[in-house]
């Protein structure tokens, strides 16, 4: 009986394998050749790009294997013909400015210097993972848009727009638009900083904004941002230590060594930080710093 089985399992198998070999000699025998064909239209300009791929095998002649594709034709409209960027190149600006963003907003906005005054505030409370850095962040960034507002519609107004109309060529606008950053950047930064760097490269510099160089500007003011940043922290963290003192003290007096003294101070820190709202007093004095 298990034999039996067995027999009528192999003989479906193979009636099945039949079936699906039959239908797929059928489906070949009545495909028949496609040609395949895309176009690209720009509605408002003069340019129209259109590639015929014709499927291989199909060239008889000289002049037909001559004609034969062999590579995707690529076409960028500069001007649509009513003043304003091709959609094509608009999209192309678009991705390399989001690509770009995260250094941007590193290295020439108040960014640097509000996370880092964010985490020696955390550091200093010692709650480690409260606020989560996803929560640090996201005050951060929107601390720095709130900072930069003023300097990001300047740089809208003077660059991106006038691009965008062509009433300006890249370069031009390129040069607008680091202007109102660098007007940022150059009171943050401070003179010892500058003049190391126009050491460095060599270069001479008689105290005017015009004369520093974008990639000496740029470092300057990175490395003044972070000696700020770490000079406020410093100021943070001195009521915190003056709690653990005299918690650790007081532990010593009553014989409690091997109890950790941040463990007691931790509830203080909090009580006081928060007594004393200190997350609008942090965050305005350190947003008034820019002003």
């Amino acid at each position: 009986m298990k034999n039996k089985i067995i027999n009528w399992s192999n003989k479906f198998k193979i009636a099945t394998y039949m079936v699906c070999l039959l239908v797929t000699v059928g489906i070949l025998c009545i495909c028949v050749p496609i040609k395949a064909q895309a176009s690209e239209r720009h509605l408002t300009g003069d340019t129209e790009v259109s590639t015929v791929i014709n499927p291989a095998g199909t060239a008889t002649t000289h002049e037909e294997v001559g004609s034969l594709n062999t590579a995707n034709t690529v076409s960028i409209t500069y001007n649509n013909g009513n003043g304003q960027i091709n959609g094509a190149l608009r999209i192309l600006i678009t991705l390399t400015l989001i690509a770009l963003a995260p250094t941007i907003i590193i290295m020439m906005t108040s960014f640097t210097r509000i996370i880092i005054v964010l985490h020696f505030t955390r550091s200093a409370l010692n709650t480690q993972t409260a606020p989560p850095n996803q929560i640090l962040i996201g005050l951060a960034l929107i601390l720095t848009f709130f900072i930069m507002e003023p300097t990001i519609t300047r740089i809208n107004e003077e660059a991106i727009q006038p691009f965008e109309a062509g009433t300006i060529d890249q370069s031009e606008a390129l040069e607008k638009g680091m202007a109102p950053l660098r007007e940022f950047m150059y009171p943050q930064t401070q003179v010892k900083d500058v003049e190391l760097f126009m050491d460095i490269a060599g270069l001479e510099w008689d105290g005017t904004l015009e004369d520093i160089p974008n990639s000496v500007l740029v470092p300057s003011f990175m490395i003044s941002e972070l000696r700020t940043a770490f000079w406020i922290g410093f100021m943070i963290y001195i009521p915190f230590i003056v709690i653990d003192m005299v918690v650790a003290s007081t532990l010593m007096s009553m014989g409690m060594m091997m109890l950790p003294p941040t463990t007691i101070s931790m509830p203080f820190k909090i009580l006081l930080f928060v007594l004393a709202d200190g997350w609008a007093l942090i965050i305005g004095q350190l947003v008034q710093t820019f002003y």
